[in-house]
């Protein structure tokens, strides 16, 4: 996989314009409306509908900046059409197993989309580049800040 770019799935981008669409369409305009409302009711220095609805706005729009970034760079990779199904890429649902055989399904995917609660695991996380590239029955060593952790590759998907 070429490095260049912000891979994301489909779904990761839908949810990104979709949150950026919330912001700009529905979030930003009602705090204008109170900004607007409470800069008419005389000093703003003790105003604290200004004042919140200022500070407000001005993290709206760090945000829709960031995403607006993050949507130019991305490079949108769908897992089903992945050639190689036999090894962990971008997209893949990976099982492992522990030494005592904990089993942890993970989802390989993007920076923006990654939920670690949900198994969704970002592309440049430590887990992810042990796994990249690994085949059914591969042993892969995790270094995570609590120490190395070697998991077992049991099963690979791509839904």
């Amino acid at each position: 996989m070429k490095s260049d770019g912000n891979p994301i799935t489909p779904a990761g981008l839908a949810a990104l314009k979709a949150r950026y669409d919330h912001l700009l369409g529905d979030e930003r305009p009602r705090i204008v409306e109170i900004v607007s409302w409470a800069a008419g009711n005389g000093d703003r220095s003790e105003n604290g509908d200004y004042l919140y609805g200022r500070k407000r706005m001005r993290e709206i729009d760090r945000e829709l900046a960031h995403l607006a970034r993050r949507m130019k760079a991305a490079r949108v990779i769908d897992s089903a059409l992945q050639v190689d199904r036999t090894r962990a890429f971008f997209g893949a649902t990976v099982t492992l197993a522990d030494e005592d055989d904990n089993r942890k399904i993970v989802t390989l995917v993007g920076d923006d989309e990654q939920d670690a609660g949900k198994g969704l695991i970002g592309w440049s996380s430590p887990m992810v580049r042990a796994l990249r590239g690994a085949a059914v029955g591969d042993l892969r060593t995790v270094r995570l800040p609590g120490g190395a952790k070697e998991w077992e590759v049991v099963a690979i998907d791509y839904a």
